[in-house]
């Protein structure tokens, strides 16, 4: 068990300890479960006040990447983090990527693209009922023409989000977060004035249909040209801009 006790500035001094543990956590060096200094030990290798250090803990505590337990036995331990969480820092991490220009639409895209199609083909074969009628429901949400862009959106990003569960495959499930998470609604926000929902709708029935009937080629087809719509889209949305501020 290691933790980081490198100097700190004066500012700050809770959230600073606070993220030198939690990066201590998320490299290993403090493994599940293992438990951490008491109060008064912290406070002594950080050289802060025992407050600092109980807020530092209130920090970490709020992200439950600790937990504490009394009685003899008991003191401060590190959780596993769950499924979800690891996968919104990772999406949370993806969208910070973008607003800082580390990430292109064209990037996205052109992942988006490939990864959709592999995920498509491993969802035709592996596809359940219950995959099924997730991306049934949000075909039935986005017929409904009184939704808001918002709401056609969020849809879309759940038909997408159940067709990567559908392959059953943890690592692209995780992968895939960052993409359906964070980077289809920059995507969505960007071209949602330029995209037809009719064109969208017809694709994901399309997707839906191949996937229902297991087939892997008209799945990977089908999923192709939504991209390739979308591609024109970011296309049509950028010349638009370009043209607003020529103007």
């Amino acid at each position: 068990m290691t933790i980081d006790y490198k100097s700190i500035k004066t500012d700050g001094l809770a959230k600073q300890i606070a993220e030198s543990i939690r990066e201590s956590i998320f490299s290993g060096k403090l493994k599940v479960d293992d438990r951490l200094p008491t109060e008064e030990e912290l406070a002594g290798r950080f050289g802060v006040s025992r407050p600092t250090i109980r807020e530092a803990l209130k920090r970490l505590a709020a992200q439950n990447l600790i937990r504490s337990r009394r009685g003899p036995t008991g003191g401060t331990f590190v959780n596993r983090p769950s499924e979800q969480q690891v996968r919104s820092n990772l999406a949370n991490a993806a969208a910070l990527l973008v607003t800082m220009g580390e990430f292109t639409l064209s990037n996205i895209a052109e992942a988006r693209h490939e990864l959709e199609v592999v995920c498509s083909r491993l969802a035709a074969e592996r596809r359940q009922q219950s995959h099924l009628d997730t991306m049934q429901a949000e075909i039935e949400v986005q017929q409904n023409e009184t939704i808001s862009d918002r709401e056609f959106c969020d849809s879309d990003v759940n038909f997408h989000r159940a067709l990567v569960d559908a392959t059953q495959n943890p690592v692209l499930q995780y992968v895939m977060s960052a993409v359906i998470e964070a980077l289809q609604p920059i995507e969505n926000m960007v071209i949602f004035r330029v995209r037809e929902r009719q064109t969208i709708i017809r694709q994901h029935q399309q997707i839906y249909a191949a996937i229902r009937d297991q087939d892997q080629e008209q799945a990977a087809t089908a999923i192709s040209e939504q991209m390739k719509y979308l591609e024109e889209k970011f296309r049509e949305a950028q010349e638009n801009w370009q043209l607003d501020q020529a103007n």
